[in-house]
């Protein structure tokens, strides 16, 4: 069990610190704004994540309850999904191109409702919760119910730090990162490897 959420915990902090599209604006909000309206953005970003958790929850532990047969089904999905995404990081550009040109000052509570509203509906999020969580799922006599939630509580959590340190250290990181452009490089290797890796996981 505890061996399951450290690799969890792992897992998500290689994807939190790997460019996408949240971190990178949190970063981008943060340098133009302040850290705290960075923060904003990411309690926004983890309220949301909150809410595919207890769809995911709630959803997948049903269809465990009726049906164990449809339930590999989505797991076999969920790994097809995770190599995709593997794929897809694959086929991209490691470059982390920073730009705040369009960026526009925007009070604590706008940032905050805009990061929950950016995860909220972005169907990819609900996607790679799907794909992501029921593979993480630790014991047979625990609810899967509560066995989601505390994956989740993890996931927020990890993401959540680093998203804050992301923030906190906006400038520091965005030099960082303009002087050492190989770094993306690398991220994005981390990400192929932590997809590729559950996906052979779930079809092993």
């Amino acid at each position: 069990m505890i061996e399951i959420i450290i690799s969890f915990a792992l897992a998500t902090s290689i994807l939190s610190i790997s460019p996408g599209p949240d971190n990178i604006f949190v970063l981008t909000q943060s340098i133009v704004n302040g850290t705290k309206y960075g923060l904003a953005t990411v309690f926004g970003l983890m309220t949301g994540c909150l809410v595919h958790t207890t769809l995911i929850a709630f959803g997948v532990s049903a269809i465990i309850k009726e049906n164990e047969n449809l339930f590999f089904v989505i797991k076999v999905i969920g790994a097809s999904y995770l190599i995709f995404l593997a794929y897809r990081v694959f086929k991209g550009d490691s470059k982390i191109v920073l730009s705040n040109d369009t960026i526009n000052k925007e009070s604590v509570f706008q940032l905050f409702k805009k990061g929950f509203i950016m995860n909220v509906l972005n169907p990819k999020v609900a996607l790679f919760f799907l794909a992501f969580f029921p593979q993480f799922l630790y014991s047979k006599s625990i609810s899967t119910i509560i066995q989601f939630y505390t994956l989740g509580g993890v996931f927020i959590l990890v993401s959540f730090i680093i998203f804050g340190i992301i923030a906190v250290l906006a400038g520091s990181i965005s030099n960082y990162l303009k002087h050492h452009s190989k770094v993306g490089f690398y991220l994005k290797w981390g990400q192929i490897v932590v997809f590729v890796f559950i996906a052979i996981m779930i079809l092993l």
